[in-house]
């Protein structure tokens, strides 16, 4: 079931694998990837690849699924069943940006990153992360314009720095166990009809 602590557990598997990723470009000084709200922005030593958060909003390509019919077993061991709204689709958008002593190493940094995340085709939890428990999930680059980007870099009042936008579309949060409309399981079914007394 995918929680309240789904988010954190995307960022820190995005974390982990560009990590494990960056070893090549320096395996004797690796850049690592740090979470980060880029305040204070980090040094170039060691080379940093941060992955900032800063968007969360509701998928409205998928809004409108109809609820699910789980079924389950009451006190008594009798089957019910129990209607629950999806899951609520968002979308995760980070800015990630290498951040390095010489421009040559956030140049690879990046390649890095470009190579890794087109790679791997991420279209579930467990493509990113063997313990991420999400049927659908795909990362995505998702290009800002100039000005958006140079918006997002204003609203934390630093400087523009080369970055890349990605999105991680669909994560889905689940509804509160034990929440939603309980119904009793059908056990038989009446048909009303007639039958033609002839043939026409």
């Amino acid at each position: 079931m995918a929680g309240y602590p789904t988010i954190s557990r995307v960022s820190r598997a995005l974390q982990g694998l560009l990590t494990d990723a960056l070893t090549v470009v320096d395996p004797g000084n690796p850049p690592i990837a740090q979470l980060s709200n880029l305040k204070p922005p980090p040094g170039g030593q060691p080379p940093v690849l941060t992955l900032f958060l800063y968007e969360i909003t509701e998928d409205a390509t998928v809004r409108n699924r109809g609820h699910r019919r789980i079924l389950e077993t009451d006190q008594q061991g009798q089957p019910r069943y129990r209607m629950v709204k999806p899951g609520m689709p968002l979308v995760l958008r980070y800015l990630v940006t290498p951040w390095a002593n010489d421009r040559t190493t956030e140049h690879l940094m990046i390649g890095r990153t470009l190579q890794v995340l087109y790679e791997r085709q991420i279209h579930r939890g467990a493509d990113l992360s063997p313990e991420l428990d999400l049927e659908s999930l795909s990362i995505t680059l998702a290009p800002l314009g100039l000005e958006e980007r140079t918006r997002v870099w204003w609203s934390i009042q630093e400087p523009y720095r080369l970055s890349l936008n990605y999105e991680a579309r669909v994560v889905d949060l689940d509804v509160t166990a034990g929440e939603g409309e309980e119904l009793p399981p059908v056990r038989e079914r009446e048909f009303a009809g007639t039958m033609p007394d002839g043939p026409p």
